[in-house]
């Protein structure tokens, strides 16, 4: 019913919300949490509902795994890695330090075992394995792993090697680590559901998942811990709850419990006091406008990407949509064109936008159509007519 009546908006007539009517609830500071640095994210709106320091550089820590699976999911969707391939474990591999899935020097393990060591059991040696064999050497996948942050827009992230592990070059920020996690749910939904698995037994060697949230909160689904002595107890999550999905990043906590603790606080701050919405489809014709000098005297518009906004509890009957074009339109016009924007506001303050685009092409008239509406034209300039 909203996106009819946003419709109905942006075709002139008045926002007419009184039937859908919610409780506002007031929205209190967030939570007061140990971390050096946090945000919380909605998934589909992108909107940080909460956040401290979220662009300050932290180490990662094993977070960084979160890239190197990405990568291998990535290398997956393009043919270049098989679940079934038997990777060779390298001495190097076998030899690297912190938390291990237990590979043996020169044994052949399956892909998707090493990747649910890697991202169930953190297992370094199973990150330097498949870091190896996608790229032949680590730095080489590093290498890899900075040109997709670079492609995901994680400007304050850099890389050095595929596990996390210390090192005075390696960074990230809290935002940057909540638009890698987007990303892997929304790209990789298949591999996704891994991060919510409990555990993982490789060469009869049981471990758990350190994510305690998967015990302590059904709607928790994932997705990665990561500590170390400088980084401190770091930990990446998304919940969904009717519809709702939240992520939410704490880094540089003092416990594995203060981050679980942390975080859950997060998540339930958002989860009670903001809503999101879908608003618009892609591809939905959300407007048909006036086109001159065109073989069609009407122009279909709407957006290329779904819409989404997070608003406060209470506060969706607010929300204002607008249309913003140029005065006129003219043939010929291009599918996907880019014609004008799409503008929702709440209190005056623009709280989502999208570029309006043509959802068909139209080609220009012949000589007459172009005359005849070159003549109206000038003649509305005149008179004051459209």
């Amino acid at each position: 019913m909203f996106k009819m009546l946003l419709q109905n908006v942006l075709l002139g007539a008045a926002l007419g919300l009184a039937a859908i009517t919610h409780a506002q609830v007031p929205v209190p500071a967030p939570p007061s949490i140990g971390a050096s640095s946090y945000i919380l994210v909605d998934f589909h709106s992108q909107t940080a509902l909460a956040e401290r320091d979220s662009e300050a550089p932290v180490e990662p820590a094993s977070i960084t795994k979160l890239m190197t699976s990405y990568i291998a999911f990535r290398e997956i969707a393009r043919g270049n890695l098989n679940l079934d391939d038997e990777v060779v474990v390298s001495e190097k591999a076998w030899r690297t330090a912190g938390s291990r899935m237990f590979i043996e020097v020169g044994n052949r393990v399956r892909g998707e075992d090493l990747l649910k060591g890697i991202i169930i059991q953190s297992g370094n040696d199973a990150s330097v394995a498949i870091a190896e064999h996608i790229a032949g050497d680590e730095q080489v996948f590093a290498s890899m792993m900075n040109e997709a942050a670079a492609q995901l827009g994680m400007t304050g992230t850099h890389y050095t090697n595929a596990t996390g592990l210390p090192d005075p070059a390696m960074v990230t920020t809290a935002r940057d680590s909540a638009l890698l996690a987007r990303a892997l749910i929304s790209e990789f939904p298949d591999f996704y559901s891994w991060y919510s698995e409990r555990e993982f037994t490789f060469g009869g060697i049981r471990q758990h998942n350190r994510n305690r949230l998967l015990w302590r909160d059904p709607s928790v689904d994932g997705l990665k811990t990561g500590h170390t002595s400088s980084a401190g107890y770091c930990l990446v999550t998304s919940a969904s709850r009717e519809g709702m999905r939240l992520i939410s990043v704490v880094m540089g906590t003092d416990s594995e419990d203060a981050r679980a603790s942390a975080s859950q606080a997060l998540l339930n701050y958002g989860f009670r006091f903001f809503e999101t919405y879908q608003l618009y489809d892609a591809g939905l014709e959300l407007s048909r406008e006036r086109l001159w000098k065109g073989r069609s005297d009407d122009l279909a518009l709407g957006i290329e990407e779904d819409l989404f906004v997070t608003v406060q509890r209470g506060r969706y009957d607010e929300l204002n949509a607008s249309m913003e074009l140029p005065g006129q339109l003219l043939a010929p016009v291009a599918e996907g064109e880019v014609l004008g924007e799409l503008v929702i506001r709440l209190d005056g303050e623009m709280v989502a936008s999208r570029p309006l685009v043509a959802l068909a092409a139209v080609e220009e008239a012949g000589f007459f159509g172009r005359t005849s509406d070159g003549l109206r034209l000038w003649l509305g300039g005149l008179f004051g007519n459209d």
